[in-house]
């Protein structure tokens, strides 16, 4: 991810969510997207977010209980029970930064990022190798070459597309994935460089 970025562009620092090298109030705000689930010590991780932020932490995130209606889990329940146990629930964000506000975010239906549910409307990019390969979930499952035969044949039958009509006419669908937002406690005193953010 980071050799595909182009000249120019702000500094990278790697680290890891339990220990951010960077001084108390570095950022005006925290920023992680679908990582939290990947943490060794997620309490760790959510007090170093909120000790560098100076304003808030937002997090992107999935609440499973919606998630688990979306359709591939039909084809391939082992995506399911490798994700849902690790994702923190809602109320673990609130436990850890007090008050926060929840929005969903509607995935479109031509989304060009590569997650899990990115594809909710265009089954047949599931097959694609490359596709699962980018997807992290996929690396947790074992052989799944029948479970693809089968949404393959549906596919192709169009079987898929009559099982799932009521998808057809949709441009956005909810599959669970949510913005949390919550301020920091405690304000910090700014530091030189306003209006920065931290992206994890």
């Amino acid at each position: 991810m980071i050799a595909q970025r182009p000249p120019g562009t702000a500094p990278v620092v790697q680290g890891c969510a339990e220990a951010l090298p960077f001084r108390d109030g570095s950022f005006d705000a925290v920023l992680g997207i679908l990582t939290v689930h990947h943490w060794k010590d997620q309490a760790k991780g959510f007090s170093e977010c909120a000790r560098v932020a100076r304003s808030r932490v937002i997090f992107l995130t999935n609440d499973f209980d919606v998630c688990a209606r979306f359709w591939l889990f039909d084809y391939i329940p082992e995506l399911i029970l490798a994700d849902r146990h690790i994702f923190p629930r809602l109320e673990r964000f609130a436990e850890a930064f007090g008050s926060i506000e929840i929005a969903p975010v509607p995935i479109p239906a031509d989304c060009r990022d590569g997650f899990l549910c990115a594809y909710w409307k265009r089954p047949r990019a599931y097959l694609d190798p490359l596709v699962r390969a980018s997807i992290s979930t996929f690396s947790k499952i074992g052989n799944i070459d029948s479970q693809l035969a089968r949404l393959e044949k549906d596919i192709e039958s169009g079987a898929w597309e009559e099982r799932y009509a009521g998808l057809q006419h949709l441009d956005t669908l909810d599959l669970g994935y949510r913005l949390l937002v919550a301020p920091t406690q405690g304000a910090v005193t700014r530091l030189p460089g306003s209006d920065t953010m931290f992206s994890c």
